[in-house]
């Protein structure tokens, strides 16, 4: 396992970006033997490193016996070739270990979908160094590649009629997803999507706040796809939890619009929850990294996340249990609010935030409407909450409270 630090310094700790790399390459089964950071004075256009380095890594190889490398920074296909060449190992940068994890832990059909694309698009530019025979020629029957195709061609032609045939079947999914949002909204509970830095806890305090059991682990991107779940907070409101997978630094630009999809269900949340670490020694900095990722869902006129979304958040200081509990982490943190998913400490706090929360934004609104018009009376019922109801002449009068989205579908109710 080998991490750069440039000299010239890091928004990040060498040591942490070092450790989150051994937890990746752990997570999927890696067993990490030596690891070793190497100060990078300047990027080496055939090596990355210098000939020092690459000696130093090649003697560490023989040493441990280790056939694979993780190099935590990323390689050109240039680069990638000639250290394999060099060491005589197999090589992997940050881009191929996270696709490699997303590869394992993708279980529905969109997500292996998003998966292969983004793998797809990844080797496309590494043919050069995947496949020995590609310098080869090979004749051709006129309509089987051509006479003379060269092998490479033949295998990128191959790839690209994979990843065209990949986007048809995602945008159908993403139609599919599209229609599946459209009817709940016909039964319009408001949306509360957790975000976060992965292995943040997102999961185990999706399942405190469900009681589901949704795949927790403490391990990097344990969760990759969405998970939706119906919660009731404190005033008997109905909202809908989703759970969406995690973000990381120097997220490959391949998962960043292949996953593009997934975090939809953000983009439509009416609140935003910011799960952190605060006990990682990089939370500051993992903070910047979502909202970074965010800020860049927002940019374009095709946007799927609008540029108001920091309105919508708010930051749960999670795994307070860790620093003496939810008190210590409150007397020293000027914003979030402290809990601990694993022992439940300070949930009922959230609970009661969120349904502030959505309760701010809502209007009261008086209706009337025939006294058998039962259908009616229990949408009300459902979606608002009831302050005043009277019954004169046959006819309901009721005073509810209304968000702007339901008092929006109540009126095509009419």
């Amino acid at each position: 396992m080998l991490e750069f630090a440039p000299t010239g310094g890091m928004p990040r700790a060498a040591e942490a970006r070092l450790a989150e790399a051994v937890g990746l390459a752990a997570s999927i089964g890696v067993t990490v033997v030596h690891s070793a950071i190497h100060p990078l004075r300047q990027r080496r256009p055939s090596t990355l490193m210098g000939e020092g380095q690459v000696a130093m890594v090649k003697q560490a190889l023989e040493e441990q016996g280790a056939t694979l490398v993780v190099v935590d920074a990323a390689l050109t296909p240039v680069q990638q070739r000639n250290l394999e060449r060099d060491w005589g190992a197999k090589v992997i940068d940050r881009t191929g270990l996270i696709l490699e994890i997303f590869g394992q832990r993708a279980r529905t059909r969109e997500g292996a979908l998003q998966v292969e694309l983004a793998h797809l698009e990844y080797q496309r530019t590494r043919l050069v160094r995947s496949w020995t025979h590609l310098e080869r020629q090979r004749g051709g029957f006129g309509f089987l590649g051509g006479p003379g195709e060269s092998q490479i061609e033949i295998d990128r032609r191959l790839i690209g009629e994979r990843i065209v045939k990949i986007k048809r079947e995602l945008e159908q999914v993403r139609r599919t997803r599209g229609l599946h949002r459209k009817a709940r909204e016909r039964v319009p509970y408001p949306v509360i999507a957790l975000v976060g830095y992965t292995n943040a806890g997102k999961s185990t305090l999706f399942n405190a706040l469900t009681g589901a059991a949704v795949f927790a682990q403490d391990q990097l991107f344990a969760t990759l796809d969405p998970t939706m779940r119906q919660i009731t907070l404190p005033s008997g409101r109905h909202a809908i939890l989703s759970d969406t997978v995690g973000f990381i630094s120097d997220l490959p630009t391949q998962l960043i619009e292949a996953f593009r999809a997934t975090l939809e269900e953000v983009a439509a949340a009416d609140i935003i929850l910011h799960v952190r670490d605060v006990a990682h020694p990089d939370s500051t900095a993992q903070r910047n990294d979502v909202a970074a990722v965010l800020d860049e869902m927002s940019e374009g006129p095709d946007a799927p996340l609008d540029v108001g979304w920091r309105g919508r958040m708010i930051e749960v200081l999670n795994k307070a249990d860790l620093l003496g509990g939810t008190e210590a982490i409150a007397a020293r943190a000027d914003h979030g609010l402290a809990v601990s998913a694993l022992t439940g400490e300070g949930l009922d706090g959230l609970r009661e935030v969120l349904d502030e929360r959505l309760s701010s934004s809502m209007l009261t609104e008086r209706f009337e409407f025939p006294a058998e018009d039962g259908a009616r009376l229990a949408w009300l019922y459902r979606h608002g909450e009831v302050v005043e109801r009277a019954e004169r002449d046959g006819q309901i009068h009721i005073t509810v409270r209304l968000s702007p989205s339901d008092r929006a579908r109540y009126a095509q109710l009419s």
